[in-house]
């Protein structure tokens, strides 16, 4: 969707439009802060759990950076190092020639390697031999005669 959210919404810059914004998220507030109805039959019990969990989590909770990270520098020197190999390799194929010198000979060479692989006989039919067959199955497919309804005399 390309349409900017205004666009889409219909939402002015106008009084009007900020108003009634400011007016539906001004009703989510206190939802955001709710209270337990102390005439609940569960009101102690949910109160207790809050209070327990109130503050849920701390840093105790969340793990330890692990300890065996690399140096800045080993990273720095691996990154180096990378980056020398791709230029070399980078190298290497600009030398490469991409030129196709012997096409008939390449044809050739596919040409064996794909008859060298054994074909299906369903692959194998000659087009002369399906439409026969689609014709012999459109013959078989055909209704009967009718059948004579009225009463014999």
């Amino acid at each position: 969707m390309n349409a900017h959210f205004r666009k889409r919404t219909k939402l002015r810059a106008s009084g009007l439009g900020l108003a009634t914004l400011t007016a539906l998220l001004g009703a989510c507030a206190p939802s955001f802060a709710p209270k337990t109805d102390p005439t609940s039959p569960i009101a102690p019990r949910v109160q207790a759990l809050v209070d327990v969990n109130r503050h849920y989590p701390s840093w105790e909770n969340f793990p330890a950076a692990p300890a065996d990270l690399p140096e800045a520098t080993q990273i720095a020197s691996s990154v180096r190092m990378l980056e020398s190999q791709g230029g070399a390799l980078g190298g290497e194929v600009s030398r490469i020639d991409w030129t196709l010198k012997d096409a008939e000979t390449l044809a050739a060479e596919t040409r064996a390697q794909v008859e060298a692989v054994p074909v299906s006989p369903d692959s194998a039919r000659t087009q002369v031999e399906i439409d026969a067959f689609a014709q012999s199955l459109r013959d078989r497919a055909k209704a009967p005669p009718p059948v004579d309804r009225r009463p014999v005399e």
